[in-house]
């Protein structure tokens, strides 16, 4: 069996990604992996207040279960069960290829870009590294 890597997020196109897997690898194990990058938290003035990292982290924390509810809700439509999910900190692309070799997945499918706005051209070049840096396959889903 296969195991397939989805990195998620809140973009349209991780969703497209999810789905496209849900299509193309129904008897493969389809696993999620959020990754909470620590530099969004800087980007904010909160992020000087004591004890708002700590919040912040939480709340990412929170935020990550509800997308991997939402997920699981897509793929019953598909008949699947996601096979896990993780959530992980740190920079997205060296964290998603990192998780990818740790836990023995032999391919990612991923969307083209992540969120929108300021993150939307950060994450845009996350793609791009993951395909770089990748020892196994990589499918690009716009």
């Amino acid at each position: 069996m296969t195991r397939i890597l989805i990195p998620y997020d809140s973009s349209e196109q991780s969703t497209h990604a999810l789905e496209y897997a849900l299509e193309e690898f129904q008897s493969d194990e389809i696993v999620l992996l959020h990754v909470i990058d620590p530099i969004e938290a800087g980007y904010t003035a909160q992020a000087t207040v004591p004890g708002y990292s700590e919040e912040w982290y939480e709340q990412a924390q929170e935020e990550a279960e509800q997308l991997f509810e939402n997920a699981q809700e897509t793929a019953d439509e598909y008949g699947v069960e996601l096979a896990d999910t993780a959530t992980e900190v740190g920079r997205p692309s060296r964290t998603i290829v990192d998780y990818a070799e740790e836990n023995d997945i032999d391919h990612i499918v991923m969307g083209s870009h992540g969120r929108s706005g300021v993150s939307r051209v950060l994450l845009g070049s996350v793609a791009e590294a993951v395909v770089r840096r990748s020892p196994m396959p990589v499918t690009i889903v716009r």
